[in-house]
Order: C-alpha cells, then sequence, then structure tokens
C-alpha cells in the first residue's frame, strides 16, 4: 500500500511520525514524504549566520540524510514559501498537491489536523489545501485509488503541552477523535530518534523543546469522515481496496 505524507517543513515528520513511517516501510508499505518548502526562514540562520536560501539548501540535506535513516520510498521537497504560505494563492496549491496525488497514486495520505498541533499558520493552511485536494479529487469516479485521509495528531491527556522556557504550546486531540492508536517497536522509536538527529543546525530547538522526551511509542491518528471505537492498530487497517 501506498502511503503519502505531506508536510510543510524539514523535521515536522521527526517532530511527528517518523517512527511510525519507520514501522509501515518495515511492513512492507511505501511510505512517501512530500515538504512543502526549503524551511528556510527558521530564525536558526540568525544563530548560523545564513541567508534564507542558505539555510533551505542546508535543511535540504539533512531531510535527504533523513529519508536514508526512515527508509522512505521517496522524498519530494518544494520550494513554497517558507513561514508565508499564508498569503500564497490556495488554488494554485490545491492544483498543484493534486496534480502530486494523481501522479503517485497513493491509497492513504496523511497530514496534520485542524489544529495543526502548534497552531503554526504554515501547519493551518497544509491541512486546508491538503483535504480539499483529496476531497476534489475524491469526487472524480477515476480516482477511488484514494481510500483515506488521515491526520498524524497528539492526544489530550488532560495537561497542556509546552516546554519550561516557552518554546511552543501544542495543541491536542480529544480522544473520542482517535481513530488509530499505532504501537510502534524500539526500533522503530529509535528511528525518530536518529532522524532528529540528522537535523544537525536544529539540534538547538530540539534540545529546547525537549521533544526526545515527549515522542511517544504509540502513534495516534485521525481519519477523515471516519469513526473507529475501539482505535485501529494501523492507518491501513478495515480498507476496502
Amino acid at each position: 500500500m501506498k502511503i503519502l505524507y505531506i508536510f510543510p517543513h524539514p523535521d515536522d515528520e521527526s517532530f511527528g511520525p517518523a517512527g511510525a513511517m519507520y514501522a509501515q516501510s518495515q511492513e512492507g508499505h511505501e511510505v512517501h514524504l512530500l515538504t512543502l518548502t526549503k524551511g528556510g526562514a527558521t530564525k536558526e540562520r540568525f544563530r548560523l549566520g545564513l541567508s534564507v536560501e542558505e539555510m533551505g539548501e542546508i535543511r535540504v540535506f539533512e531531510m535527504q540524510e533523513v529519508a536514508k535513516v526512515l527508509n522512505l520510498s521517496s522524498l519530494n521537497i518544494w520550494d513554497w514559501t517558507d513561514n508565508g504560505m499564508q498569503d500564497m494563492e490556495p488554488r494554485s496549491m490545491e492544483k498543484e498537491i493534486a496534480n502530486f496525488i494523481l501522479e503517485l497514486k497513493p491509497q492513504i495520505i496523511v497530514t496534520y489536523p485542524v489544529h495543526g498541533i502548534s497552531g503554526f499558520h504554515d501547519h493551518l493552511v497544509c491541512h486546508a489545501i491538503v483535504k480539499r485536494a483529496f476531497l476534489d479529487l475524491k469526487d472524480n469516479a477515476e480516482n477511488q485509488f484514494l481510500k483515506r485521509l488521515a491526520f498524524f495528531t497528539i492526544i489530550d491527556n488532560g495537561s497542556p503541552t509546552f516546554s519550561p522556557e516557552g518554546f511552543v504550546r501544542m495543541r491536542h486531540s480529544v480522544e473520542e477523535r482517535i481513530d488509530c492508536e499505532l504501537n510502534i517497536s524500539d526500533e522503530a522509536f529509535q528511528k525518530n530518534l536518529d532522524a532528529l538527529d540528522c537535523y544537525k543546525t536544529y539540534q538547538a530547538v530540539i534540545e529546547i523543546s525537549r521533544i526526545k522526551e515527549k515522542i511517544s511509542k504509540t502513534v495516534h491518528y485521525e481519519f477523515y469522515n471516519e469513526d473507529f471505537k475501539p482505535a485501529l492498530a494501523g492507518i491501513d487497517q478495515n480498507i476496502v481496496l
């Protein structure tokens, strides 16, 4: 089965479902990653004395190392405007996403939930355009290869999650919205940590965010327009091909 993850920035996958992506690859699925920007606008460029373009090229190289660690079937990195997707023309964005999906023909697409987890506007735009592209394609009977739209998320455990330094306040999904709880192996969990280590220029952020202490061996997904209780153990389950 082909699974396509779509995120706006380098490191979104490693701060998120990298362990699950590796696990899905090990199960025999094709796991593809589309990253919409090069991530060059990160504030880390000031610390390193780099331009947006220079920082973007370094992050592309780092992502290529991540792709090797996670055994991805493909990695595509676009050059949309980092920290500026809210000002891009949404119809053109949706068309580009749709054309990519039509070429790859994945059965499952994964992106951010409606709250974007961090609430960052690039994450919110990503959710909206991917959902719209998915639904527009599904309206065409010729595109029945599309079986599921899933949202990687973190579950609400009753208390806000943010670093002691106030790095970022996280958004959560309530338990009722969770359709899949994927428990990954120790090996897959270690691959998530290894993927984070590939971002050499981002280690200060990784340390401040304490993400290595927060990532879990249980990865949660919401499904669009589906409801599974109890939650499924894999995002490919209960799909009729």
